[in-house]
């Protein structure tokens, strides 16, 4: 997604980790000015974070990081001293968008919440995202995916039925929350166009995870009234004809023929017009098992290109980012500008008036970051 909807919309982004950088890389992609403002001396914890990727001689970020932080400036400032303080104030007043990932109440005692900001800016669109929102029993509570994902009941469901549940291979609940970060930032500036006024948008993580839930999961409980069980759900393991099933070479294959004519496409195709009738029957999954045991991946995927059935092979990671159509689809650039920490320090605070030699006094001072 690459796009200039959003060219000439600042956003100053105070987050941290996965959530809110994803959610404003999203909003960079779309054509936003995205200055990164990290607190010295580490700034965003995820540039120190392993596996590490090299952006030039002795230099090393987290490669989560540079995933997430491509096209943005990067302002070295430690927000927690008075002047720091004055100095986000001073860049919000010509921003359109604040972003921030920290506990609720935490940017108020440093004087950086919304009443503060907004008296600054009144059409300021500030956004904050944690993990159990900013009210409520919960709202101090520290967590991270895995929680939010246990509590909104999704993390009971995924694995194999008589087996443990086990974690999701993405953090879903960070990147829902960052989605819907962006989502309601973007209805956000264009509300702003008709009122003239900010305002302040709540994203909580959980949140988020427990509204993907419910968009299945929830609607089968409450049309049923009986818990969804693990590897036991339509479309999670209890239909021969949308499972997934093993090689004969060890390797996997997904089938999702939930329409009958792709049922009946692959049972005649495979030879095996006697599972017709068993389409969403749970035990004809042995049977089906048995005919893709029949035949290695590379031959289902030769199969798969010639009968139109939704049949496709599961990848590992390299394979999914190394095929032709990732990358007609959504390229991989690394090679954007990952910035390095406090790199745009200097030009963005000239752009505020800051002379060069004030800005050397801030930095002696540990106002701000080399």
């Amino acid at each position: 997604m690459q796009s200039n909807a959003l060219s000439g919309v600042r956003v100053l982004d105070l987050s941290r980790l996965l959530p809110g950088p994803h959610a404003t890389q999203l909003l960079a992609q779309m054509g936003a000015e995205v200055i990164k403002i990290e607190r010295t001396p580490l700034g965003d914890y995820a540039r120190g974070m392993p596996p590490f990727i090299a952006l030039g001689q002795d230099q090393f970020e987290g490669a989560v990081f540079a995933q997430n932080n491509r096209h943005k400036k990067s302002v070295a400032i430690d927000f927690d001293t008075a002047r720091g303080r004055e100095l986000v104030l001073s860049m919000s007043e010509g921003a359109d968008v604040f972003v921030e990932s920290f506990r609720p109440n935490m940017l108020a005692r440093r004087g950086l919440d919304y009443a503060s900001v907004r008296e600054r800016n009144p059409r300021i669109i500030y956004c904050s995202l944690s993990g159990y929102g900013q009210t409520g029993e919960y709202a101090a509570r520290a967590g991270h995916d895995l929680n939010y994902m246990a509590l909104a009941g999704i993390l009971k469901l995924n694995g194999e039925r008589e087996k443990k549940p086990m974690p999701l291979p993405i953090q879903m609940a960070d990147l829902a929350g960052g989605m819907e970060a962006a989502l309601r930032i973007a209805a956000a500036l264009v509300e702003r166009e008709r009122t003239g006024v900010g305002s302040f948008l709540d994203v909580s993580l959980y949140g988020a995870a427990l509204d993907w839930m419910q968009t299945v999961n929830g609607a089968v409980y409450r049309a049923e009234g009986e818990n969804p069980q693990r590897g036991m759900m339509p479309l999670a393991g209890a239909y021969p004809c949308y499972n997934v099933y093993e090689t004969s070479d060890g390797e996997f294959m997904a089938l999702g023929a939930l329409e009958p004519i792709f049922w009946k496409a692959f049972c005649i195709e495979a030879g095996r017009s006697e599972l017709i009738d068993g389409q969403f029957d749970d035990e004809a999954i042995p049977r089906v098992a048995e005919v893709f045991r029949e035949r290695s991946r590379a031959e289902w995927t030769e199969f798969s290109k010639r009968v139109d059935c939704c049949l496709e092979p599961l990848l590992s990671v390299s394979e999914a980012l190394e095929q032709p159509l990732a990358g007609a689809r959504n390229p991989i650039n690394l090679d954007g500008r990952t910035p390095r920490l406090g790199q745009d320090t200097e030009a963005v605070l000239e752009q505020l008036g800051v002379s060069r030699e004030q800005v050397e006094e801030l930095r002696g001072a540990g106002v701000i970051g080399e």
